[in-house]
């Protein structure tokens, strides 16, 4: 099978629970930490507007992979930490978030809308941090 076949068929079956969907790098400075990752891993990006200033999507060298996103600590991510966080797609955030405080975890952002998807920022009991998504 093509990864274009792959890639049809994926988007055939929808969101699969406990997938990884998304990665972000959320800090102060994104223009001055895109640059880094720019030089160091050869990455590209493109400005992705937020009003009064830019976030960015993250490329592949080649520009035909979208694969990260780096964003300032402002607006609706100001109260996210600064480090890489995981996307991943759960059933239910509510639920999800619900079991993460009953099992001893923290949430620190949400449950909320962001974008088309329910959205959360937990940390488990540990202190790791992740994102969750769903419908």
């Amino acid at each position: 099978m093509s990864d274009e076949e792959q890639h049809e068929v994926e988007e055939s079956i929808g969101p699969v629970i406990g997938q990884i969907e998304w990665l972000d790098l959320t800090v102060n400075d994104a223009s001055r930490v895109k640059n880094f990752y720019s030089s160091v891993v050869g990455w590209k990006s493109d400005d992705v507007d937020m009003g009064s200033y830019s976030d960015y999507s993250i490329h592949t060298p080649e520009g035909r992979d979208t694969v990260a996103g780096i964003c300032h600590a402002r607006g609706p991510n100001a109260n996210l930490p600064s480090q890489w966080l995981v996307y991943v797609r759960v059933a239910s955030v509510q639920e999800s978030a619900d079991t993460c405080k009953r099992l001893g975890g923290e949430v620190l952002d949400g449950p909320r809308r962001m974008g088309g998807s329910n959205f959360c920022v937990i940390k488990d009991p540990e202190g790791a941090v992740m994102a969750l998504l769903s419908n």
